[in-house]
């Protein structure tokens, strides 16, 4: 698993994928947060965080596009699945190099957070009126996206081990992305109070929300988590299929 993750880190580097990931991520960031922040002198990053999670929607399955379909098209994935690697490290390994990739990404949101607190600071001890930065706000965002981000990766390659076709297996990945995310909008059509409410449980925007508020919430955490676990395991029954065929 552990050869698996740093080959698949390393490849993201040695392909403009990795470069060209993060550097449209710093990008919209960066533009959102003078949007949102600078531009109307608000330290309140909430609307940046929740810009950047659409923006994720479509940014992360370019990242992991290219995770399975590629091997297939090469027919490296012979070799792979051939090989005394589990199914569970191969899909773990490839899963973790492309997390870690999306967090060296949202790590700069925490560095914008780290400026404005400071920029909060100056200011109050300048006017001298008391002020303090939402730091609670800024946490939940941060472990609310980077849940979210770990889901759409999942979804991402297990979409991407159903085709050889990378442009199939992005724009895959983003209808099943805004598929997960709409779940919340069609409770509002459900009268069905029972039926709403299971509904908005599956809802993964639904679920981020809460974070959103600075509200921390183990059953949410489990949620994400387990979404990761089914992905990934989906995605091993589509190779292990594919290795007994």
């Amino acid at each position: 698993m552990i050869a698996i993750m740093k080959r698949e880190f390393a490849s993201y580097f040695t392909s403009p994928l990795g470069y060209v990931f993060l550097a449209v991520f710093y990008g919209f960031s960066g533009l959102f947060l003078w949007m949102l922040c600078f531009s109307t002198g608000s330290a309140d990053m909430s609307g940046t965080f929740l810009w950047m999670f659409f923006i994720m929607m479509i940014l992360i399955p370019v990242l992991t596009m290219r995770t399975m379909a590629d091997d297939k098209r090469l027919k490296t994935d012979q070799l792979t699945l051939t090989s005394p690697i589990s199914l569970f490290g191969l899909v773990t390994g490839k899963f973790l190099a492309a997390f870690f990739i999306f967090l060296i990404g949202v790590a700069v949101l925490l560095v914008y957070a780290l400026f404005i607190a400071g920029a909060v600071s100056s200011t109050a001890a300048a006017s001298g009126v008391e002020s303090t930065f939402g730091w609670a706000s800024v946490f939940g965002n941060l472990v609310g996206i980077s849940l979210v981000g770990a889901v759409f990766i999942s979804v991402g390659i297990f979409i991407s081990s159903l085709t050889e076709n990378q442009m199939i297996a992005a724009i895959g990945s983003i209808g099943a992305n805004i598929v997960i995310c709409l779940f919340d909008i069609l409770a509002n059509y459900v009268t069905i109070d029972w039926l709403q409410e299971l509904i908005l449980s599956l809802s993964v925007f639904y679920k981020y929300q809460e974070f959103t508020y600075g509200i921390f919430s183990l059953k949410n955490v489990v949620f994400f988590l387990s979404l990761v676990v089914v992905f990934n395991f989906l995605t091993m029954r589509v190779l292990e299929r594919r290795r007994w065929s």
